[in-house]
């Protein structure tokens, strides 16, 4: 869906206010959204995984929150152990493209646990793309025979 203010205003309070009543809002249009495509399913869902640290600092990952609500609509397992962030990025807001790229690229690593599978991203916001590009490189390396991205918002 497009980048509007309302998405843009709805999204920060759960990224950086731990406001989950909003994570159960925007979860439910993109699920609601992608009931809407036809195809068959993807077999399981990754949240963009935050690096520990982060997570700590944060006390949860919006991806995960959002990727719950969806799973939840869609009947689709959550994947939340076999592919992690390796090495700590920057924010990717604070970067230019060029920056943005460099910041996560080799970031992820992901097990062979997705082999042969077909596996969704699920994102707050894609801004540039290059943090699922990194993960999805990540997931394809590992041996997922698919990758789609499903986000919030597109900046």
């Amino acid at each position: 869906m497009p980048y509007a203010a309302n998405a843009r205003k709805s999204r920060r309070p759960i990224k950086y206010h731990g406001r989950f009543e909003f994570s159960r809002l925007l979860g439910g249009y993109l699920a609601r959204h992608l009931v809407d495509l036809a195809g068959q399913p993807p077999d399981v869902i990754v949240p963009v995984p935050l690096h520990p640290s982060r997570l700590r600092s944060r006390g949860y990952n919006q991806s995960l929150e959002l990727a719950r609500f969806v799973s939840a609509a869609l009947e689709l397992p959550i994947d939340t152990t076999n592919a992690r962030r390796i090495r700590a990025t920057m924010p990717q807001t604070e970067l230019s493209r060029e920056q943005r790229l460099r910041n996560v690229r080799g970031a992820f690593d992901a097990s062979a646990a997705f082999a042969g599978r077909a596996v969704a991203i699920v994102d707050d916001v894609m801004t540039s793309g290059n943090t699922v590009q990194s993960l999805a490189q990540s997931l394809l390396k590992s041996g997922a025979r698919e990758v789609r991205v499903w986000v919030v918002a597109r900046a």
